[in-house]
């Protein structure tokens, strides 16, 4: 199915790139999202209309990513929970608990925007969690975790 990109899709293309993807891709992901539209000659028409207010838009996107990309780089995250004396955790550190300690913080993050490359956390002590803000924008907060009194 041919498509046209209205943002920047990390490996598949800029805003405005005609790409050919899966069927089940564009519509159960890319046109629900609002990331992109079929390519019809009625499409491409309006896309050209709209392409600057689209381009505008794209860019407010990237700084605020970037402007919350700093803030996150700034921050040090602590977070307590039980764990045994080994240093092993009673349960683990996941996406969501390390999102609501960020947002506790100042900075607004979705858990789906937090990469674990391995995993979940399941011991004590310090991390770098990568944050993906934008296709263009991945940001590194340090996290502590620590044992709960």
């Amino acid at each position: 199915m041919e498509i046209i990109l209205l943002e920047k899709i990390a490996n598949l293309g800029s805003l405005g790139d005609k790409v050919t993807v899966k069927n089940g891709y564009a519509r159960n992901y890319l046109i629900p999202q609002r990331k992109a539209v079929v390519a019809s000659a009625k499409k491409i028409a309006e896309f050209e209309v709209r392409c600057s207010e689209l381009e505008k838009a794209a860019n407010e996107k990237l700084l605020a990513a970037q402007s919350r990309a700093e803030a996150l780089g700034k921050l040090h995250i602590v977070i307590a929970h039980k764990a045994g004396e080994e240093g092993r955790l009673f349960g683990s550190i996941g996406t969501h608990a390390i999102a609501d300690a960020i947002a506790k913080a100042g900075v607004d993050v979705d858990k789906s925007e937090i990469r674990l490359p391995h995993g979940t956390i399941r011991h004590l002590g310090d991390f770098e969690v990568h944050v993906h803000l934008h296709a263009d924008v991945n940001a590194i907060c340090a996290v502590k975790i620590t044992a709960e009194a």
